[in-house]
């Protein structure tokens, strides 16, 4: 039979053993059906020649789940905006959810999302445990991951930053200032990109001919608590570090202040370069060199393939690493007594704040 007006949708409805509405969503291509269903309405819609509309594409009329671990930081605000811009012009509504490493609350944004229709789900930070991959899998839901905190998830594309190249470059620009003690202080251990930027300070360090200090390597956790708690306790040190290198922006506003409260002088007594170029940080003072971590953008493709994986369209490669770049400002000057030591920007940097 291959005239469509003479099988309805409750005929394959009836058949498959399903409902109108799931056959429906069959052949709009939602996500929102098991890979079990599918495959058994698809095989009556084939046996009866069944012919989709051409106009029946994949529709992007529903929502993008978008999950972070916590959202009281400035750089969750930019991922948000990117993944908004792609939204925006997809017609596509954002759910923004907050699983404070719980399972709890894992499980509850799960129970949640069951109750709707999601195009595909947008992870940021975040390590999917197994029950969780299985659930997601089972309902056919895409998955993307952003900055992933582990291994890459099997099936699941990623988008990242270049952390490790993005610390290497920062750390020569420090050097070729002439700085030989600079401080470090890393992200949360469990991270991949902490433990990124941590290498790419070493491996310059180490190519450089420059002793790698373990008292110079301080922990912390991208907040300004832990720059002002790290930062004071390399300006503690007998030899303290002329220039400290933290691994995020907040940090590095942090370290601002240990420094302020000393009674030095941000740049003319201790460079301080940050990592994210979070929009505050060019009007701090004085505003911080930085490396660029393109935050907006990796929102932005993390949007775009997770739609891309909802219409079923091929996607360019699984694992994406975004270019960061060494934006150099006014927190970064050569060590006391070495005024001309400098030797300018390196490769790959940015002068005066134009990114």
């Amino acid at each position: 039979m291959d005239d469509n007006r003479r099988v309805t949708i409750a005929v394959i409805a009836r058949e498959a053993g399903v409902s109108v509405p799931t056959v429906s969503r069959v052949i709009n291509g939602r996500s929102d059906v098991s890979p079990q269903t599918r495959e058994r309405v698809e095989e009556v819609l084939n046996r009866h020649g069944y012919q989709r509309r051409p106009t029946a594409v994949r529709s992007t009329s529903g929502l993008i789940d978008l999950v972070f671990n916590d959202l009281d930081s400035p750089w969750a605000v930019e991922i948000i905006r990117g993944v908004e811009d792609v939204a925006h012009a997809a017609d596509v509504g954002t759910v923004v959810s907050a699983i404070h490493r719980k399972t709890s609350s894992a499980k509850q944004w799960l129970n949640n999302m069951r109750a709707r229709t999601t195009e595909g789900v947008i992870f940021v930070t975040s390590v999917l445990e197994p029950p969780l991959q299985a659930e997601l899998r089972r309902l056919n839901i895409p998955v993307v991951i952003v900055d992933p905190a582990g291994l890459p998830t099997q099936g699941a594309p990623t988008i990242g930053a270049a952390n490790w190249t993005g610390s290497l470059r920062a750390t020569e620009y420090l050097i070729g200032l002439g700085h030989r003690r600079i401080g470090f202080i890393a992200g949360p251990a469990q991270l991949l990109c902490s433990r990124a930027r941590l290498d790419g300070y070493r491996a310059a360090l180490e190519a450089a001919g420059l002793p790698i200090d373990d008292d110079l390597v301080r922990p912390g956790n991208f907040y300004h608590e832990a720059g002002f708690t790290s930062g004071n306790e390399l300006l503690d040190q007998p030899d303290p570090p002329t220039a400290i290198f933290a691994s995020s922006d907040q940090m590095a506003l942090g370290v601002y202040e240990a420094i302020r409260r000393r009674g030095l002088r941000v740049a003319d007594d201790v460079s301080v370069v940050g990592f994210d170029d979070l929009p505050e940080v060019r009007w701090s003072s004085p505003p911080l060199t930085t490396v660029r971590q393109p935050l907006a953008e990796m929102g932005l493709l993390a949007a775009r393939t997770v739609l891309r994986l909802a219409r079923r369209e091929k996607i360019e490669s699984p694992r994406v690493e975004l270019a960061t770049e060494l934006v150099i400002r006014d927190s970064t000057a050569p060590p006391p007594g070495k005024a001309g030591s400098t030797t300018g920007p390196v490769a790959g940097t940015t002068s005066g704040g134009h990114v």
